[in-house]
């Protein structure tokens, strides 16, 4: 299944949508890859190790389920998350990337590739219409969450750095 959608972040002609900047939307979504319990509430726990210049591996758990997955940053322009292949999982992808097609415009597209070839496409058809409409609201409450931390001056240049204590205050409302 390769599958990609956009929201839109600012749009000029929207006085009802309230315009973020780059910085504030990439910081968000730095946070969302670094503390991603802020943002999937049926997630355990999540533990970063082998950080490295541009990237860092993580390992995230739902319940008996453990996900083992590489996030690379490209700053101010893309997250990318690369899940390779574990136990029952596939090889899998998820690119999300900033957008400005236009002065004032912003987009972020979120561009997911689970690995499969056409023909297992085809006989998973009905089941990846499920997974794209999950994928979607996910990616949405997602963006809800970032423009709520951002109302809230939590993703502004003098917020405290984005660290695991900022992270848990977050989470507990703070």
């Amino acid at each position: 299944m390769k599958f990609e959608h956009l929201i839109e972040i600012n749009d000029p002609l929207n006085p009802l949508i309230d315009t973020l900047t780059r910085e504030q939307v990439w910081r968000g979504l730095v946070l969302c890859a670094e503390s991603p319990k802020l943002f999937v509430p049926h997630l355990d726990e999540c533990t970063i190790d082998e950080r490295e210049s541009g990237s860092f591996r993580r390992s995230r758990r739902f319940g008996e389920l453990v996900v083992i997955d590489r996030v690379l940053l490209t700053p101010l322009q893309e997250v990318r998350y690369e899940v390779p292949e574990q136990g029952e999982i596939a090889a899998s992808s998820l690119t999300v990337t900033i957008e400005t097609p236009a002065e004032h415009t912003m987009f972020v597209r979120f561009k997911y590739d689970d690995g499969h070839d056409a023909e297992t496409d085809k006989a998973n058809a009905m089941y990846d219409e499920y997974k794209k409409s999950a994928y979607q609201e996910a990616d949405i409450d997602t963006i809800r969450i970032v423009r709520e931390m951002a109302q809230a001056g939590r993703l502004d240049a003098r917020a405290p750095r984005i660290t695991r204590d900022f992270a848990v205050a977050c989470e507990r409302g703070v």
